[in-house]
């Protein structure tokens, strides 16, 4: 049901936000069945692409890291998407009543995992770990993850569309300060690993 719902949220997603919302998963369940899956997307992808290819800033010369460097970085960055999707939830979890809404903590875990899962994917792009590409990639994610959060938020949380408007801003706010952290934290990652652990592409 996963991958089902997986494929359906980005043909169909206000279809599929029906169908997520009449099923139950304990917290356990969404962390290990489905977040362990999709961060090991981005995580696994630039591991290959940084170990194989090579990054680059702007297609010129490629920098290979070494196994054991990029190994250690793809676990960091695997283990702080998981910190970065319980945060997210936990926020929607805090602010959801002041909107009307009355959801368990794995419904905002599904909310965020459903939402995400465009970004997550994008991750594949690490395979090709060329900056503007991975740029691009990721905008052309976070516009369609916008957009699922927009239409699964007055379904999920079964509130009326003007304080869905309002509530879903306000779970934007704190996805976009996610996700500059995570990006911040990569950077931090990568760049203390590439100037010590490095072979020349």
């Amino acid at each position: 049901m996963f991958f089902q719902h997986m494929m359906g949220i980005l043909y169909h997603p206000k279809a599929e936000w029906n169908q997520i919302k009449n099923e139950h998963y304990s917290t356990a369940h969404v962390f290990l069945q489905q977040i362990s899956i999709l961060a090991a997307i981005p995580a696994v992808s630039l591991y290959i692409g940084t170990t194989q290819i090579g990054w680059s800033i702007t297609g010129g010369e490629f920098v290979k890291l070494q196994s054991s460097s990029a190994f250690m970085a793809a676990i960091a960055f695997y283990f702080a998407m998981w910190v970065a999707c319980g945060f997210i939830a936990y926020s929607i979890r805090w602010m959801e009543k002041t909107y009307g809404g009355s959801i368990s903590f794995e419904d905002c875990l599904l909310l965020t995992t459903y939402t995400a899962t465009p970004m997550f994917l994008a991750g594949l792009a690490g395979l090709y770990p060329m900056l503007w590409f991975n740029v691009t990639v990721g905008l052309v994610a976070v516009c369609y993850s916008v957009y699922l959060l927009y239409t699964g938020v007055p379904i999920i949380m079964n509130i009326p569309e003007e304080r869905a408007f309002m509530f879903s801003t306000s779970v934007l706010t704190v996805g976009l300060c996610v996700l500059v952290g995570l990006i911040v934290t990569s950077v931090i990652l990568w760049s203390t690993v590439i100037p010590l652990n490095y072979i020349a592409g």
